[in-house]
């Protein structure tokens, strides 16, 4: 057990393990504010039924990893596995942005928009983070690694949901919630700088 967690002390697996917990964090966190925000009709949602608009939420976020985590899983051996998670960690702090607009703007079909973006990023992200390892880790560190990093995402979701429906009903929950998703993207963009380089071995795939 001790010599799984020093993998974390090492730099070709510390970066990684931060931008991915991050990652997941701060896809929950904002799922969560606004999934009980409509639940608990703290959102004025007009006309809509409060539990369709939950299964739509779930729906539009969940979809994209059908669609688009085949097509990033042959990316990830076609390009630099390091070059693609900065890039999907750029698009977070965009789509973070738009995220804070729909927080403030009330719009559901903007809510929607970002829901769908935020899972697809997510969707690409998720094989790069398995995909990279055999890059950084000897082979009797994988099952370690997996370990690590599974951990680190079930944790990030468990707190970004606890987070996410504590701040919902706080009057100030959405200023909260937006310098944190702000912050977590921005800090997770530069964790994924820290990454190093991970080149396809099969170009011509």
């Amino acid at each position: 057990m001790a010599s799984q967690f020093k993998l974390l002390a090492t730099k070709r697996f510390l970066p990684l393990c931060i931008v991915q917990f991050l990652g997941a964090f701060n896809d929950n966190l904002l799922k969560t504010i606004l999934t009980v925000m409509i639940a608990y009709g703290l959102w004025d949602v007009g006309d809509w039924d409060k539990g369709q608009i939950v299964a739509i939420a779930t729906g539009l976020f969940i979809l994209p990893f059908v669609l688009f985590t085949p097509l990033a899983g042959m990316m990830c051996d076609k390009f630099d596995k390091a070059v693609m998670i900065k890039w999907i960690k750029l698009a977070e702090i965009v789509i973070a942005i738009a995220a804070l607009a729909a927080l403030f703007s009330g719009n559901i079909y903007f809510a929607f928009a970002v829901l769908l973006a935020l899972g697809t990023q997510s969707a690409f992200f998720s094989p790069c983070k398995f995909a990279i390892l055999p890059d950084h880790l000897e082979r009797k560190e994988l099952i370690a690694g997996n370990a690590l990093v599974s951990t680190g995402t079930y944790l990030a979701i468990l707190v970004g949901t606890i987070i996410g429906a504590i701040l919902a009903p706080m009057d100030n929950g959405k200023e909260i919630a937006s310098v944190i998703i702000i912050t977590m993207a921005l800090v997770g963009y530069f964790g994924a700088l820290k990454i190093p380089p991970a080149p396809s071995k099969e170009k011509d795939i």
